[in-house]
């Protein structure tokens, strides 16, 4: 993991960071002029109504079309008496599994390695290593339980929310357990197959797994605000979460992510690098025309459903319309992630029919309800600004 020594450097004008901006970061997240109608209006609309209606602390939004701005904005507080701003840090989440599978698909193409080897090629000493591919991490399609929905490990990591938690102990959890199906059989998303993912990525390469994603995704990108973080800290400035998770409403900010996936891929971002990521995921910009069609659709359509061993609320059926790609989501049309964890929400989304952006990001107030709010808004701007396009999950 990359962790930068403190120091205390006395800036120059000439280098003082813009406001709006963290020193480092790159040009600045600011919000766009307050529109007076179009698009803009009705995305701005959409997410007012939404922070009124869920009780949110804040909204992050960043709508592009064709590459071009056409919103950014952010409502609300970080904290009390804090104003919110489209700068502000928050943790990326799901958003790092893509990037997973952007790096597995350029690897295979450079034949550095292969989707369908075991993974007893790199990690011979991982649960079920001869059994279960790299194509079958990527593709959540493993059969390794979920330790996230583990009783023991909920219970663990309530009690103890500050915890680091290493890649053994969470892998603890799954090997602990007999698969829910013949792997490559059946599937259902399980954070162990991206803990394993990550450390397989490691081998193939040679490098620290932040310093591939780095090399590989966010500096080509042009990222400068997505970055692994080795401890629970968050860059400045902070969009601070809260939560009801263990009972009483309670800051969540500093809550160690460690559990969340593998090390070196435990990202913070902020809503313009957010918005940036879901255009070039969504175009298949770092990927081989092929190996995009693959990270579409790696052979997950036509599986999940119930079993007699997995119930039909873990094992997901995916269909052409809504399946698992390779670390990324497909829904009408849309190429997607929604991470949800610690009072943070988040989405970003892509319609290659409208080459339309949309970068949400959201944290909780005390009567929110249950559910991804990010997630909400987005489909709510999806609605606003392509109707002929049913937003994920929509009717």
């Amino acid at each position: 993991m990359l962790l930068l020594a403190g120091a205390l450097v006395a800036a120059s004008p000439a280098t003082a960071a813009a406001p709006g901006q963290a020193a480092g970061t790159g040009p600045p997240c600011a919000a766009s002029p307050p529109p007076g109608g179009g698009e803009a209006r009705k995305a701005l609309d959409v997410a007012r109504q939404a922070k009124a209606e869920q009780h949110l602390n804040s909204v992050l939004v960043r709508v592009t079309r064709d590459g071009e701005e056409v919103l950014t904005a952010a409502l609300g507080q970080s904290m009390t008496g804090v104003p919110a701003r489209p700068a502000m840090h928050f943790r990326a989440g799901s958003v790092a599994i893509v990037y997973l599978g952007i790096v597995l698909l350029q690897l295979v193409d450079e034949r550095k390695a292969r989707l369908d080897d075991p993974l007893s090629r790199w990690l011979p000493d991982a649960p079920h290593a001869r059994e279960i591919t790299l194509r079958m991490l990527g593709a959540s399609t493993s059969g390794l339980r979920d330790y996230v929905t583990d009783p023991k490990f909920l219970a663990a990591l309530e009690a103890a929310p500050f915890r680091h938690w290493t890649p053994e102990e969470l892998l603890a959890y799954p090997a602990a357990h007999p698969l829910w199906y013949e792997p490559g059989t059946g599937w259902s998303y399980s954070h162990a197959n991206f803990v394993l993912l990550g450390a397989a990525l490691e081998k193939i390469s040679g490098t620290p797994l932040d310093e591939l994603l780095r090399q590989r995704v966010m500096d080509p990108l042009g990222l400068a605000a997505t970055r692994d973080r080795s401890t629970p800290e968050i860059p400045q400035p902070v969009l601070h979460a809260f939560t009801k998770e263990r009972g009483p409403y309670e800051e969540s900010t500093f809550w160690n992510p460690s559990w969340t996936t593998a090390p070196g891929a435990v990202l913070t971002t902020h809503i313009c690098d957010l918005a940036r990521s879901a255009e070039a995921v969504g175009t298949g910009e770092l990927l081989s025309p092929a190996a995009f069609r693959t990270q579409l659709d790696p052979g997950t359509v036509g599986l999940g459903g119930g079993t007699k061993t997995c119930p039909a609320t873990v094992c997901l059926k995916n269909t052409e319309a809504e399946h698992f790609g390779l670390g990324v989501l497909v829904m009408n049309g849309w190429i997607l992630t929604n991470p949800s964890f610690s009072g943070y929400a988040a989405v970003q989304a892509y319609l290659p029919a409208e080459r339309l952006a949309i970068a949400v990001a959201t944290t909780k107030g005390k009567d929110t309800p249950e559910g991804n709010t990010a997630q909400t808004i987005m489909n709510g701007i999806a609605e606003a600004l392509a109707p002929g396009h049913p937003a994920p999950g929509g009717g």
